[in-house]
């Protein structure tokens, strides 16, 4: 069995016992790190009666209250005078960065250059694990404003040898392409897509360019859309999941899910409905914890945060590429879920539905649902909507069948209800812009939940 290259090969392949005692070394000093340092966390331990020596080793987090996106915006002006997450002194901030802010205030943190090396290290990993070498030249289809993304991957390939064009949206010129000889690009699944249309509108062919491999980062998807981007592209497509909060997992060229950098960020799966943690191979919320080595600092760290993602740890064997470290299926926002007759739904599970093979000759893979009342007080109307590039030329008939189909599949619970007629799914096909989701700024909700019942 080959395995590597890679990028920190005495951490990603060190034996689990010795990962453990790791883990264990950097838990006891971050906690104590959080008590000395972060006024919200000197508060939190006092008032919930915690001694942070008291946590030991990592199963000790799991005895820990979360905390949520709410709760930092919470000890955050406006509400308060000061950030009380900060957890040095200002003096020792490189930058501020900021969420996104698509459900609520954005959320305030403070990055030290330290911060910002070891959340280039998680990227390096996942870029050496993805066959990433100083040879290659990366296209970075990443927001470079308050965001962490494109200026941790940029620091990333850096680190790597990496050249790297910072274009930060999709709709550049094919001329980059052409002219630079890129050999990767970053971006959603969606942009990607529209790229790869607009090049083939162009009359760019595959030898007129270098590409060779994509990330998909940004978004949840299916692993249906992956596989239509992938023989659109004729290269592989590798996942990558971060965020601002530090959750930056990446899978390798196995393909086998997304190994999570353990000796820097720790990973736990909660279920908010049992109110408990669960168990490798069930379904829940990814909680994080920050994780610092001995001596070192940082501008903002986390115990035990609700990332409100959803997930499932896979393993935590050894990986075919010969990393030790977890890994875990890619993560789904529960914001995309909606729940219909006590069924869980997620708007990737309408995208596995709308990629079918059979459907894609005819469409273009944009898509869009709502949720809606029916008539009566127990009836529910699933509508999705998908853009075929000439409708008059669309076997609707063929691609709602398909579509309905693979839909109800995995979802037994909903096929009931559709079949007792409680359930409604209508499928429309649209002309090109012609979706809803075109007329929106900002980032597109494919999954609309519009009932006003119940």
């Amino acid at each position: 069995m080959s395995a590597g290259p890679y990028f920190s090969p005495e951490i990603e392949t060190m034996d689990r016992n010795d990962l453990d005692a790791l883990i264990d070394e950097r838990v006891r000093y971050t906690v104590q790190y959080a008590a000395d340092h972060s006024p919200f966390y000197r508060h939190w331990f006092e008032r919930h009666r915690i001694n942070p020596k008291d946590i030991r080793v990592h199963e000790d987090l799991l005895s820990l209250p979360l905390i949520t996106g709410k709760t930092i915006r919470e000890h955050q002006p406006p509400l308060t005078s000061e950030f009380e997450f900060l957890s040095t002194d200002w003096s020792n901030v490189f930058s501020i960065q900021e969420t996104s802010g698509t459900s609520g205030t954005p959320k305030g943190f403070f990055l030290t250059w330290d911060d910002w090396k070891r959340y280039a290290e998680k990227y390096a990993r996942s870029f050496v694990s993805q066959g990433f070498t100083k040879e290659d030249r990366i296209v970075v289809c990443a927001s470079y404003g308050m965001n962490v993304g494109a200026n941790t991957m940029t620091i990333a390939a850096q680190r790597i040898g990496m050249g790297v064009i910072p274009m930060g949206k999709c709709s550049f010129d094919s001329r980059i392409l052409k002219s630079y000889r890129p050999t990767a690009i970053v971006g959603s699944i969606f942009k990607l897509l529209r790229l790869v249309r607009r090049l083939r509108a162009e009359g760019v062919h595959a030898e007129d360019i270098a590409i060779n491999k994509l990330i998909a980062g940004g978004e949840s998807f299916a692993e249906e859309s992956r596989a239509y981007l992938a023989e659109q592209w004729g290269c592989p497509v590798y996942n990558t999941y971060g965020s601002t909060e530090g959750t930056m997992c990446g899978e390798c060229t196995r393909l086998n899910g997304l190994h999570v950098p353990e000796d820097i960020v720790h990973l736990d799966v909660y279920d908010p409905r049992m109110e408990s943690f669960v168990p490798d191979g069930e379904c829940g919320r990814a909680v994080l914890t920050t994780l610092l080595p001995v001596g070192g600092k940082s501008g903002m760290l986390l115990l035990n945060y609700d990332t409100e993602d959803t997930t499932v740890v896979l393993s935590r064997n050894r990986c075919e590429c010969g990393r030790t470290h977890m890994r875990i299926y890619n993560p789904q926002r529960e914001a995309e879920t909606a729940w219909i007759f006590a069924n869980a739904m997620n708007r990737v599970d309408i995208e596995a539905a709308v990629f079918q093979p059979e459907n894609m000759e005819s469409l273009t893979g944009e898509y869009e649902a709502f949720i809606s009342d029916g008539e009566a007080d127990n009836e529910a109307i699933l509508r999705i909507s998908v853009e075929c590039p000439d409708v008059e030329k669309c076997d609707t008939r063929q691609i709602e069948d398909t579509i309905v189909n693979r839909f109800l599949k995995f979802k037994p619970g909903l096929a009931h209800e559709h079949d007792e007629g409680n359930l409604k799914i209508v499928v429309n096909c649209t002309g090109p812009g012609e979706l809803e989701i075109f007329r929106l700024r900002g980032r597109p909700k494919r999954l609309i939940d519009r009932r006003e019942k119940g």
